[in-house]
């Protein structure tokens, strides 16, 4: 872990409130694994750095995304093609390599890690969101890596009615998968990890939590778990499900 100070390829809107951040970071990319994340220092204005998972490392560059939520994500998004950015990483833990098809679990931007998992194994992929606009790009995203997608939208506008949790046991009934990874709203994470128990799956999930140092040192992160107190950032993001549900 080790911090670069990296130049801003693309800083693009890609759908309503949702920006891709794309940096040269060959160095970066060939370490960073699926699931781990970045701590971003949007500029000297902000004291504390930004955590954002690593959503591509695929020709040396690093791509992550982000949504409009605040100050620090509003200043991140005027940054142009050609400044650069300090960017600490890549931190926590990765998702497990395994043998076998995954499948890979996720709404909203709980997608973004997903689509590194869909670069480095072998997968399928199940995504939702409320309407067609907020998984268009996800799919044009996830097209060229994952070989099969599966679509749900709470609306209906395109793919199944409804959410995840409706679609994965018809899902999980098509293939043997030798894993679940997911990520996303928590609801939806516990939801799917009981479905991939019930076939007896092993699934891992990604937490999202306030980070204020990404290094396990300021405790903002701490979650209770089987094993007791554990910090997302450096413990995780990623947790057996078992461990935390």
């Amino acid at each position: 872990m080790k911090t670069f100070n990296v130049e801003i390829l693309a800083n693009e809107a890609v759908a309503e409130n949702i920006f891709r951040l794309t940096v040269d970071a060959p160095e970066l990319a060939a370490q960073a694994k699926a699931g781990q994340f970045v701590h971003v220092k949007i500029s000297d204005e902000f004291t504390l750095r930004r955590p954002f998972g690593v959503a591509s490392t695929a020709g040396g560059k690093v791509k992550i995304f982000y949504r409009l939520v605040g100050r620090g994500t509003e200043f991140l998004s005027r940054r142009k093609a050609g400044e650069r950015l300090n960017i600490l990483g890549a931190l926590g833990n990765g998702y497990t390599p395994r043998e076998g098809k995954i499948l890979l679990v996720g709404g909203g931007m709980g997608l973004a890690p997903l689509l590194c998992a869909a670069e480095q194994f072998s997968s399928d992929v199940l995504m939702g969101g409320r309407n067609a606009g907020e998984v268009d790009f996800w799919q044009a995203e996830f097209n060229p890596c994952a070989e099969e997608i599966f679509l749900t939208t709470d609306d209906g506008s395109v793919g199944k009615y409804g959410f995840v949790t409706d679609a994965l046991p018809d899902v999980l009934a098509k293939k043997n998968y030798a894993a679940v990874l997911t990520c996303g709203p928590e609801i939806m994470m516990r939801g799917v990890a009981k479905l991939a128990a019930e076939k007896n799956i092993p699934c891992e999930v990604s937490f999202e939590k306030r980070m204020a140092c990404g290094l396990g040192a300021c405790l903002s992160c701490s979650i209770d778990t089987v094993n007791g107190r554990r910090k997302v950032c450096k413990d995780g993001p990623i947790f057996d499900a078992k461990e935390v549900f």
